[in-house]
């Protein structure tokens, strides 16, 4: 069996890496990623090596007038701008903020990795069996003296099973093939965030460095993120396996599963997650007032109820900048027992306890110079 995974937004799965300021030179509305051991390689044959092991050193970035012409003859690839408006943007920023994440690659090339589709599977899955029960095994991890360190461990436990006891080990998902490096591009990325104005009335704000926001008739002063993507359209295929040995009846009995899961039940909690997750981000955009991102929004909404009813498809968020909501397998944050729970734990208490929205922060890729998208919605279709 395989699958194919489309990208329906902007997409970056990424490894941990990112292009520093002095990896790149930015030429010709391209991201030119410099192939340093060829650089030095030249380099060590005249006398130019120790200056611009100099520059390197000290630099916040390569000066372009000195050592531009590596930009055009030693780059190992080019990594155009979705937007050639972000040429300028880019020569305005601080160097802190040009580190580009970047997406999975091997010597091959672009791969989408197994680990970051069976953890959105995962997530889903767990969701469709969240229950007032499986809600108990929650809040009794809160009478104690001591906050837990995993309060939802026990309660995963009893929906779909840790370690060998899982429902997941019926799947085998193997890496993506590689890709082409032409589906790649560098996509501009703010933070949005939500402003209490008195009355009940909140407002659209963009997150700045470090804490504050500003208006939107200001949002050259908030903070610029800029990443490698895949572009919508793009698609990774890999192999996907499903056991029958955990379907069998004595399997089922030695596991204490109740019933086996196929592929089609992962669909079909994927599809039911996304349109949760969904509703939820259309009530945010419209907050908000963005309407393009609720545009995008109803978009995915019409790829959802055209597959909805396909036991083979469902839609997914996946990878970098999907945030907390699709972390968790309630994104329903709006019920009281549950922001009972979350103002219990101190990384999320101050946030509840301002009454806003929870969370009131979205990464929205911006397309053409609007806020247009959420990053990591695909497509995933398996095939026998």
């Amino acid at each position: 069996m395989k699958y194919r995974i489309t990208c329906l937004t902007p997409t970056l799965v990424g490894d941990g890496q990112k292009l520093s300021p002095i990896d790149y030179m930015v030429w010709k509305d391209h991201v030119n990623v410099l192939d340093q051991k060829r650089i030095f390689k030249l380099l060590a044959k005249g006398p130019r090596l120790d200056g611009y092991l100099a520059q390197v050193k000290k630099a916040e970035k390569l000066d372009f007038a000195s050592w531009g012409g590596f930009a055009q003859n030693f780059a190992g690839r080019r990594i155009p701008f979705e937007n050639a408006a972000l040429t300028p943007l880019w020569n305005r920023q601080r160097a802190e903020l040009l580190f580009i994440p970047t997406f999975a690659s091997g010597p091959a090339g672009a791969y989408l990795p197994a680990s970051a589709l069976r953890g959105a599977l995962h997530t889903a899955l767990l969701s469709s069996r969240w229950t007032e029960h499986v809600w108990k095994h929650v809040q009794d991890q809160f009478n104690g003296d001591r906050i837990p360190r995993r309060p939802a461990e026990p309660a995963e436990d009893t929906a779909i099973g840790l370690g060998g006891h899982s429902r997941m080990r019926s799947f085998s998902v193997g890496d993506s093939a590689t890709v082409s490096n032409t589906v790649m591009r560098v996509y501009l990325v703010r933070t949005s965030t939500l402003v209490a104005r008195g009355q009940g009335k909140l407002e659209l704000g963009w997150k700045t460095v470090g804490r504050g926001s500003v208006e939107p008739k200001r949002i050259e002063e908030s903070a610029p993120m800029f990443c490698e993507m895949a572009e919508p359209g793009s698609v990774f295929e890999g192999n996907w396996t499903e056991s029958g040995f955990f379907s069998q009846a004595e399997t089922l009995r030695a596991l204490r599963w109740k019933d086996a899961v196929h592929s089609s039940t992962l669909t079909k909690a994927a599809n039911e997650y996304a349109a949760q997750l969904l509703g939820v981000h259309r009530r945010y955009a419209a907050a908000a007032g963005m309407g393009a991102l609720d545009a995008s929004l109803q978009s995915l909404e019409g790829w959802l109820e055209r597959v909805k009813d396909r036991q083979d498809a469902c839609l997914l968020p996946m990878g970098w900048g999907t945030g907390f909501l699709a972390k968790t397998a309630q994104p329903d944050t709006e019920q009281e027992n549950y922001r009972k729970l979350l103002r219990v734990l101190p990384y999320y208490s101050r946030a509840i306890q301002t009454g806003l929205p929870f969370p009131k922060t979205r990464r929205v890729v911006f397309l053409n110079e609007k806020p247009a998208a959420l990053p990591g919605w695909v497509l995933l279709e398996i095939a026998h």
